[in-house]
């Protein structure tokens, strides 16, 4: 069990609000700063309805996150920073250093950057070893992944354990790589998504269709590893690197990188508005985190049976 039950939340954009949404719908206490103004309201807004669509609603009024006017008055006396600035590199180095001074000793440092290196942006820190990457998936209060990079082990450790506790699937990363895991495979999907709209080869709605309608369901059952071995068949995952893989091999050659200029940007807009027709982005919001729920409840039961299974055995 995790000790930590208060925690800092820096920056309170779209993952900021998701997170401070995640720590009270389990019980912590939450001291939130942000230094852009009018940022309160709108967190506790946000706070009341997603924590409601997790079964675990939260009052916006509720006394349990204390809004803060100064980043010491956040960070001063908390056991977890949860960090959520602007994802550049200078940026992160200067607040991290800042919340570095300010932060009580025994206290862990997570950054949710997802594509700043670690070494980076915590070279100006007096104490490098309690910071970690933590980096979610957006929203990290729907999807259970977080990414971490140590960091000394005890400072992994516990947010292992606090992010356990908080129904999330922590995975510890053996080294430092721009985008971690999860982001570096979508950025691979995304480029080849942009080179096949821009020569031509399919409309943005169907390329979206291809993947939610095809390996997208395969993806929210099983990783691209397993998913390969039972493409292999009976012989698994060698039957399939010995008469499967050649197929794979000549399609790497031709996959492209898109030019990123004003036409390719034109028919990305284009192609977005064309596919959302008269759905607003608050409504694509709404049935995605509707989905998200459901597909969670359904992941969760899938491995419950599985563990009943292994222990059976």
């Amino acid at each position: 069990m995790s000790d930590i039950n208060r925690v800092a939340v820096i920056g309170c954009g779209t993952i900021g609000m998701s997170w401070a949404s995640l720590f009270l719908a389990h019980g912590l206490e939450v001291q939130a700063y942000d230094p852009a103004p009018g940022r309160e309201a709108p967190l506790r807004d946000f706070i009341a309805v997603a924590t409601t669509s997790i079964g675990r609603p939260v009052p916006a009024d509720t006394t349990a996150l204390r809004w803060c006017m100064e980043l010491e008055d956040a960070v001063g006396n908390v056991e977890f920073v949860q960090e959520n600035g602007p994802d550049a590199e200078d940026a992160k180095r200067t607040l991290l250093a800042a919340i570095d001074r300010l932060t009580p000793a025994h206290s862990v440092i997570a950054t949710s950057t997802s594509s700043q290196i670690r070494s980076a942006i915590t070279a100006d820190c007096r104490h490098p070893e309690r910071h970690i990457v933590a980096h979610p998936f957006n929203p990290p209060h729907l999807v259970p992944l977080v990414e971490i990079l140590g960091g000394a082990d005890w400072a992994v450790e516990r947010s292992t354990a606090l992010y356990r506790r908080l129904g999330r699937h922590p995975i510890v990363m053996r080294r430092e790589m721009r985008g971690h895991i999860a982001n570096r495979l979508t950025s691979a999907l995304w480029r080849e998504a942009l080179f096949i709209l821009q020569e031509g080869g399919a409309s943005v709605a169907d390329i979206d269709d291809a993947v939610r309608y095809g390996p997208g369901l395969r993806w929210a059952i099983m990783g691209p590893y397993l998913t390969y071995h039972l493409a292999g068949g009976p012989g698994g995952i060698r039957h399939f690197l010995d008469h499967l893989l050649p197929g794979h091999v000549k399609r790497w050659a031709e996959l492209g990188t898109p030019v990123l200029d004003a036409d390719l940007e034109a028919k990305i807009v284009q192609g977005v508005l064309e596919a959302l027709g008269d759905r607003s982005i608050a409504d694509c919001m709404r049935a995605r985190d509707a989905m998200l729920v459901a597909l969670a409840s359904l992941s969760s039961a899938a491995d419950d049976a599985q563990d009943d299974l292994r222990g059976d055995a």
